[in-house]
Order: structure tokens, then C-alpha cells, then sequence
């Protein structure tokens, strides 16, 4: 196995189009589970640890190689949340939010925060850098837009981001926990309201007739809260597995989102 070592975004760019089909390694917390089983054979690894400028975490942008130890103390409050849940610290040090991005599986705990945010990620190869809106980026179950010649920089978030935003996930256990169903719901001070949610279809999803009902209300009351809660699990379309069935993902969606906008809104 050959490994590459860039420095920098342009020389990694420049590494994958020289070697096609070669094996970007960031934290390595999927990868290496992969290559342990044997699932993954790579000729070729590129390794992004010492890429400086995508290490960077700002308001509207988090770089691809900002690690979920970082966002555990970040100005969002649901990235916060949902990064104090991922693994243990040991995962946490080491994974990062980019190969959250890149591995795109259901149950990726950062994915339904930059679904309700309508984040854009940002891509780069040799011949430029690109946006791609996280429903166009997500394409199926592990699958995304990337391009074979492309890295992943960053996420870019909006500049209109919400005062209030929660984000909680429902697994088998109390720690260290790959979701069952996991949610973010976000509320602005006018009211408007989004919510996504992860592992219950194959792409993060926004439920968003759900949206449009409890953004009209300003102050919501349980009627309200109750067919919120409604349109959530109408909206999800689970399956059933090892961790839970798509019943009960359907109805602890509906369940969860509304805990969540309950917390929103009592902030």
C-alpha cells in the first residue's frame, strides 16, 4: 500500500487526479473498521491530517478535518449536542465531520443538522471548488455527488441561522450509541421552524409539511404540538432492522421532533 502525504488542499487534489480510485483517509474512525474486516483493500491513501486549511471552524463554515472533539465547544448548539454523542473520546478526537459527510450513511449524526440548516458542501478538485447543497450532495444510502477527483473542504451553513436549535438521537443504549432515529429541530425568534431527521430513510430528511404547520403558530399549545408531532412521523419513511423497526422509528420520530421543538421553545 502506498501512502501520500499533501499539505495542503490543492497538492491532495492534485494526488487523488494522479491516482484514481486511491483512499482518502482523514480520522479514519470508518475506514479503518473497514480495512480491519477486510472489506477495503487500498492501493492507495491519501492522507488529509496535515491539510491546514481545512481545519478551520467559523460561524457559516466548518472545515471537512474539524474533529467532533472540537464542535463539542462550537457556537451551534445542536452540532455541540450531537457531537458530545458521538463514540467515545477517543472516536471523537479523531473523526472528523468530513468523513461524517463523505461516509453519507443514514444513521451519520451530523447530517440532519446540516439538512436543517440547508447547508451547502463544499467540493474541490484540480479544476476548481464547487458548492453542492446537501439534497443534491446526498443521493442514496452511502451515496453521494462527489466526484471520483474531488475532496471534500467544508460545510457552509447560511447566513440567517436560528436563535433556538436542539438536536437529540434515540439508539440502543445510553452511550455510545448508532442512532435509531435522530433529529435536529431548529426555531427563529419570527417563528419559523425546521426539522430533520437521520436513520429513518435512506438521506437525511426534512419534514417539512411539519415545518409549515408549526411555523404559522407563534405560540404553539398541545393541539398544535400534538398534530406536529403527527406530520413528523407521517413524513419519515423508516425501515425495519437490527437496531428497531420501522414502526417504532416512525412513531419515536414524531415523538422526538416534538421534545425538541418543546425544548425550543421553552429557551
Amino acid at each position: 500500500m502506498k501512502a501520500i502525504r499533501p499539505i495542503d488542499v490543492q497538492e491532495a487534489a492534485q494526488a487523488l487526479a494522479a491516482n484514481p480510485g486511491a483512499v482518502l483517509l482523514a480520522g479514519g474512525t470508518d475506514l479503518m473498521v473497514e480495512v480491519n474486516f477486510g472489506m477495503v483493500r487500498p492501493d492507495v491513501v491519501i492522507t488529509l491530517r496535515r491539510l491546514a486549511d481545512i481545519q478551520d471552524v467559523s460561524r457559516r463554515r466548518i472545515g471537512a478535518g474539524v474533529t467532533f472533539r472540537r464542535l463539542e465547544s462550537g457556537d451551534h448548539n445542536a452540532l455541540a449536542q450531537l457531537a458530545r454523542t458521538i463514540g467515545s473520546p477517543q472516536i471523537r478526537a479523531a473523526g472528523t465531520i468530513g468523513g461524517n459527510i463523505a461516509t453519507a450513511s443514514p444513521a451519520g449524526d451530523a447530517l440532519p443538522f446540516l439538512a436543517g440548516l440547508d447547508a451547502r458542501i463544499e467540493l474541490h478538485s484540480t479544476s476548481g471548488t464547487r458548492l453542492v447543497r446537501w439534497d443534491d450532495f446526498f443521493t442514496g444510502v452511502k451515496r453521494t455527488a462527489r466526484r471520483p477527483d474531488e475532496l471534500i473542504t467544508a460545510a457552509v451553513l447560511p447566513e440567517d441561522l436560528p436563535e433556538r436549535q436542539e438536536f437529540a438521537k434515540i439508539g440502543q443504549r445510553s452511550a455510545m450509541v448508532i442512532s435509531i432515529v435522530s433529529a435536529c429541530v431548529f426555531r427563529w425568534r419570527d417563528g419559523r421552524t425546521r426539522v430533520a431527521l437521520g436513520s429513518v430513510g435512506p438521506t437525511p430528511i426534512r419534514a417539512r409539511r411539519a415545518e409549515e404547520m408549526i411555523s404559522m403558530e407563534r405560540n404553539p399549545g398541545t393541539p398544535a404540538l400534538d398534530h406536529f408531532a403527527r406530520l413528523v412521523s407521517e413524513e419519515v419513511v423508516p425501515i425495519t432492522d437490527h437496531r428497531g423497526t420501522s414502526d417504532y422509528r416512525r412513531h419515536a420520530s414524531g415523538v422526538l421532533a416534538r421534545r425538541l421543538l418543546e425544548r425550543c421553545l421553552a429557551a
